[in-house]
């Protein structure tokens, strides 16, 4: 076989249906996509591959994927913290994003929330935010996967006046975007807080029309549960339930405020779940009961969230967090495995953004989006299970090569489309701004 590029690897993590570890094995990539992945011994005789990459002491897995976040918020970072959720937005965010947040704004805070990703080893994510047009541009310049949102909110900002013009803005998005290769737009309407009903119908209809996903922050703390139980009479999720709008389009986000009649239901629609462990505890927002959505058949994936109310955008410590934070939550210490931790930031995402026949494992036929993690450090030293060294002990710096769609797009952890030293000069001059007001 004729192979573009062939990785041997001390181990591969394909995240298949039985959390398979496979030691001493390669795994080749053609026309971008992952063409075999078998044992270095066969491939070393079968396979005739352009370019062989020899990763001692590396595991390969698949890239990772943040399901929910902010990019451009990246610039936010550190603004306001130690606050909790309504008084962060209201006084602090809002404000700022309304004085601040132009397309520029949307340009630079992008790169450096990609930047900060690809170390990371983050191939696709799933954004929330203005100017969402900026944002699917910048990710096709640098060859990252990307849902970009379409958002939607009942008040004027800066970006649009009403929520007419948000989605029409939305379906111009879709409109440039549809058939691209790593862009991929979806609706984004903030919450049940600040979207009326009928902007939400009309955000159902046209994701059915579409077929596009459904992003959007749901029972994320307790006050957001009680304000819309006091002005609607139902709690939020009752309340899209009424509306049609849970179900495998949706993309919940946070979720720390469930009943158990609330969780059957979520598994009865197929609806996804997004769990942003760090953010939930910095916002003092809950805890997501991961165990028990799980235990119910729920998908489950992991975000970070925005880099303001984090602060960083790295899945590793979303993943570790996840796993222990599960634990303590079901008080088993067999409640979210390290396997699950690895599934919920990868397959999982996948599948909760409708992607998981493209992305999320490394199976033949699927896109080549890879990533090779260095355990040759002491903290991840020995190696006896490399699944429970990569939530458990390993750090982001210890990725060394991503390839987005066979692509390489960070090498021996120097990106590759991106320019570290404009994107930073470029942040500390928005920072210099912002903090003179």
């Amino acid at each position: 076989m004729q192979t573009a590029l062939l990785i041997h690897a001390d181990w591969v993590l394909p995240v298949d249906a039985g959390n398979s570890t496979l030691a001493q094995h390669s795994l080749a990539v053609a026309d971008g996509r992952i063409a075999a992945v078998l044992p270095r011994a066969q491939a070393e005789t079968q396979i005739e591959a352009a370019k062989t990459l020899d990763l001692t002491g590396h595991v390969l897995i698949p890239g990772l994927i943040n399901t929910h976040t902010h990019a451009a918020m990246s610039l936010l970072r550190g603004l306001a913290d130690d606050l909790p959720l309504m008084t962060w937005l209201h006084e602090h965010i809002w404000p700022a994003e309304g004085r601040w947040v132009d397309q520029e704004f949307v340009a630079d805070g992008t790169r450096l929330a990609l930047l900060e990703m690809l170390r990371g080893g983050m191939t696709c994510f799933n954004d929330m935010y203005f100017h969402a047009e900026v944002t699917a541009r910048v990710c096709a310049e640098a060859g990252v996967r990307v849902l970009a949102g379409m958002i939607v909110v009942d008040f004027p900002t800066r970006y649009a006046d009403n929520a007419d013009e948000y989605l029409r803005r939305g379906l111009e998005l879709h409109a440039h975007y549809r058939d691209h290769a790593l862009v991929r737009p979806a609706f984004a309407p903030h919450s049940t807080y600040a979207v009326s009903e009928a902007p939400l119908m009309r955000v159902r209809t046209l994701a059915d029309e579409l077929e596009v996903q459904v992003h959007m922050h749901l029972h994320e703390t307790r006050d957001e549960v009680l304000q819309v139980l006091r002005a609607h009479g139902e709690r939020p999720i009752a309340r899209l339930d009424r509306l049609g709008l849970l179900g495998p389009q949706l993309v919940a986000v946070h979720m720390t405020q469930l009943e158990e009649a609330e969780i059957g239901r979520l598994a009865a629609t197929g609806t996804q779940v997004v769990h942003c462990p760090e953010s939930n505890l910095k916002l003092a927002s809950g805890f997501c009961p991961v165990h028990d959505l799980l235990s119910a058949g729920v998908n489950v994936a992991l975000g970070t969230d925005g880099a303001a109310s984090n602060n960083d955008l790295n899945l590793f410590g979303e993943m570790r967090m996840a796993a222990l934070l599960g634990k303590g939550v079901a008080g088993a210490a067999n409640a979210v495995s390290a396997a699950q931790a690895l599934r919920m930031a990868t397959l999982n995402g996948a599948k909760a953004l409708g992607l998981d026949d493209e992305i999320g494992s490394l199976e033949v036929g699927k896109a080549a989006d890879i990533v090779a993690v260095d355990l040759r450090d002491a903290h991840t030293q020995p190696v006896y299970h490399p699944c429970s060294q990569l939530v458990y002990a390993a750090s982001s710096h210890q990725v060394r090569h991503v390839w987005i769609r066979g692509r390489q797009v960070l090498r021996d952890g120097a990106p590759l489309t991106l320019d570290p030293t404009a994107i930073i000069a470029a942040a500390r001059a928005w920072g210099e701004r912002i903090a003179a007001g």
